[in-house]
C-alpha cells in the first residue's frame, strides 16, 4: 500500500517555537507530496524528467515551491489556497511546460539541457569612465554600443 500525500496541519504550540517542516528536503517533498498530489498527463503539453534533480532550474523552482508550501501551510484559513494561487499555479506551467526545464526529456529519458554560451565582453566594456568597473551597476550606453 502506498502512502498518500501528507495534508497540511495547523500550527500548534507557542508562537516563539519554530515549527518543524513536514518534509526534511526538497527531494522528500517532491517524491512524497508534489508527484502524488499534482498529477498531469505527461507528453504533449506537460513534461517531466525522472532525473529532475539534474535540472538546476527545476531544483530552484521545486525548492521555492517546497519552502513556500512549508511556510504557508501554517497560515490559518486561506494559507493553502493562497499558496496554490500565488505559487503553484504560476510555477507548474513553467516547470512542466513545453519550454520548461524538462522540454527535451520524456518520462522515460533524461537529456542534459544545453547551456547557453556567453562570450566575454571586450576589455573596458563595463568601464564607467570613472575608473570603476563594477559589472553590477548599469552603464549608460555609448554611441555605437548595442
Amino acid at each position: 500500500m502506498t502512502a498518500g500525500p501528507v495534508l497540511p496541519q495547523p500550527a500548534t504550540g507557542d508562537q516563539d517555537d519554530v515549527p518543524e517542516p513536514v518534509y526534511g528536503s526538497v527531494q522528500d517533498w517532491v517524491i512524497q507530496h508534489f508527484l502524488p498530489m499534482y498529477r498531469r498527463p505527461l507528453g504533449g503539453e506537460y513534461r517531466w524528467c525522472p532525473q529532475w534533480w539534474r535540472h538546476a532550474e527545476a531544483i530552484t523552482r521545486l525548492t521555492a515551491l517546497w519552502q513556500s508550501w512549508e511556510a504557508m501551510r501554517l497560515q490559518p484559513g486561506t494559507g493553502t489556497a493562497n499558496w496554490l494561487r500565488d505559487h503553484l499555479d504560476h510555477q507548474l506551467p513553467v516547470l512542466l511546460g513545453r519550454g520548461g526545464p524538462f522540454a527535451q526529456c520524456s518520462e522515460d529519458e533524461h537529456i542534459d539541457p544545453r547551456i547557453a554560451a556567453a562570450d566575454r565582453p571586450p576589455p573596458g566594456w563595463w568601464d564607467t569612465g570613472d575608473g570603476d568597473t563594477d559589472a553590477t551597476r548599469p552603464v549608460p550606453l555609448r554611441s555605437g554600443q548595442p
